[in-house]
């Protein structure tokens, strides 16, 4: 429920603060008196499009704010789900404002709100209906979720909905492995010459680095023998004058002093342990000393002509072997699976049938319920629009099975509205049929419906009066206080017959401040209300007959509550 509201520097609003009651407000005042503006203020507050237009002449920026109360469970739900809690007393309150380059910002409970957040909390807070939004009427597309709504099967669609997601896998899967036999076998054939080309020269993993370090051995032989030769015979080769031959002797010369001088056991441990490092560096030297694996010019021809190999491999499939043998492995996996895809198709088939079964089974379920629903809806509505003096109206809700090839996200159906308003006439779509009186009535019927699953605790209606006047609009005007018993009604209306009928009267007017317009909003007393009455059933003037005929509305108003 909407319990208050604040808007600054929007469009002739400088600053408008208002609070709300339960029941049924109605909002009206001259025509441009800034009832359309304080509209665009809500619809801005509850995700609209933010248009720098709508900054008032000569300001920075501009803002909306409201708190709403009494809030309902699916709006405790998007808010806890985004982690936000309502105050202490329940309520929330939803902030936004909007800057001269076109840039917003929102907040909820004074928590930053994203744009998407904003919208999905207030789609739960607010139902806005107007001109446009009396247009849904006419689109068809929505007529099978206004029906679940009505008929409260959105866990039965989200059943169903979850094995259609599963077929559509399926079968997209399928789509894939069938998408040509010419192409598997074109993939297969290509998978083979690929393994089978690698496998020719059968590369090692690391293979290629190694040649070529050994290659540059092998070319650098001459230089390596001579140089590790002499380090070998410096370090331990020679008998005498030798690297180890001196720390032998020097180690041996130390011995006699160890326990005479303190210092000398340390020196002698550091000798050794030098002694057995250079001797290890020796042996290892000596090792690549001896490098003699046979004819130099033949070894480096067979290394040279592998790498080439490799070369010719690392162009086509990788930059190192260690790549190309990845890519072995990769084309290996392909291959498998095309040659095993067979059986994946007859598995997918099998799967893909069951969950068709499954999936007509559930869409026939709903199917069902749907008919059903169906009728009670098209009852009901008829039974409003009869009411609202619509005396040969019949309207029709037709759900037709499009088979088991028309399978979508929602079901099996199509859900046509149809109506004929005129007697003899046939039922056809409303968009053939329906005038703007009548599309406005019947909106409000369906609303009516409707609101048994309301998902909102707030009902804003913008001209729901557009095309009925006298008795009809005060039919109207009832059956929107017949809907304010159980959910927060506002209207802005041009009609006597529907404004008196309301819980509280509040007056949008503009005035003239400091050189400049500006809107304003007052509730009425019954003296104000009988004033406002007066004027939008008189002419240029304001009449005693009018002013009579609007106390007799509010009476009227009264005697129907005690009744």
């Amino acid at each position: 429920m909407l319990l208050s509201l604040y808007i600054e520097n929007v469009a002739v609003i400088r600053r408008l603060s208002v609070d709300f009651t339960s029941g049924f407000t109605a909002l009206t005042g001259e025509t441009g008196a800034g009832k359309s503006v304080i509209l665009e203020s809500v619809k801005l507050l509850l995700g609209g499009k933010a248009d720098r237009e709508l900054i008032r002449y000569g300001e920075e920026t501009a803002s909306v704010s409201a708190v709403f109360g009494a809030l309902g469970a699916p709006a405790e739900r998007a808010l806890s789900d985004a982690g936000i809690e309502p105050d202490e007393e329940g309520n929330v309150q939803i902030r936004r404002t909007l800057t001269g380059d076109g840039k917003s910002r929102a907040w909820i409970n004074g928590q930053p709100a994203s744009l998407s957040l904003l919208r999905d909390v207030s789609r739960y807070l607010v139902d806005i209906h107007g001109q446009n939004e009396n247009l849904t009427l006419l689109d068809e597309k929505t007529y099978v979720s206004t029906l679940d709504r009505y008929a409260s099967l959105s866990d039965r669609v989200d059943a169903y909905r979850a094995v259609y997601l599963k077929l559509e896998e399926a079968r997209r899967r399928l789509a894939e492995l069938d998408r040509g036999e010419a192409e598997r076998l074109r993939t297969v054939e290509m998978l083979r010459y690929q393994i089978a080309d690698i496998d020719a020269v059968d590369p090692k993993p690391g293979e290629d680095v190694a040649l070529e370090e050994k290659e540059k051995k092998i070319k650098n032989r001459e230089k390596i023998v001579s140089k590790t030769s002499f380090v070998y015979r410096a370090l331990k080769g020679a008998e005498r004058g030798s690297v180890l031959f001196l720390l032998d002797k020097s180690t041996q010369a130390l011995e006699p002093l160890i326990g005479l001088i303190p210092e000398i056991e340390t020196i002698h441990g550091e000798l050794s342990d030098v002694r057995y490092r250079v001797e290890d560096a020796a042996e290892r030297v000596y090792d690549l000393t001896d490098a003699d694996d046979g004819d130099p010019t033949a070894l480096i021809d067979k290394i040279e002509g592998r790498l080439d190999a490799f070369s010719k491999l690392k162009k086509k499939y990788g930059g190192t072997i260690d790549e190309v043998l990845r890519f072995r492995e990769e084309a290996k996996k392909k291959l498998a699976d095309l040659d095993a895809s067979d059986d994946t198709v007859i598995e997918l088939r099998e799967k893909e049938k069951a969950l068709l079964s499954e999936a007509r089974r559930l869409a026939l379920a709903l199917h069902r319920e749907r008919k059903a629903a169906a009728k009670e809806l098209e009852r009901k509505i008829t039974g409003i629009l009869l009411y609202l003096d619509m005396p040969k109206v019949v309207f029709r809700v037709d759900v037709v099975d499009r088979g088991e090839n028309g399978l979508r996200a929602d079901g099996c159906d199509d859900v046509l509205f149809v109506m004929s308003a005129n007697a003899g006439d046939e039922p056809r779509p409303l968009s053939l049929v329906a005038s703007g009186g009548e599309l406005a009535r019947t909106f409000l019927a369906l609303k009516c419906v409707l609101s048994e699953r309301a998902l909102t605790p707030t009902m804003i209606f913008d001209e729901i009066d557009t095309g009925v006047s006298g008795r009809t609009a005060r039919k109207i005007g009832y059956k929107l206080s017949e809907l304010s018993k159980g959910t927060q009604v506002f209207a802005v209306t041009h009609s006597a017959q529907i404004a008196s009928l309301s819980d509280t009267h509040l007056l949008i007017y503009k005035e003239e401040k400091n050189g400049k317009t500006e809107t304003g909003l007052r509730p009425l007393d019954r003296e104000g209300r009988i004033d406002e009455l007066s004027r939008i059933l008189g002419g240029l003037f304001v009449t005693e007959a009018q002013r009579n005929a609007a106390r007799d509305m509010l009476e009227g108003k009264e005697t129907d509550q005690t009744e």
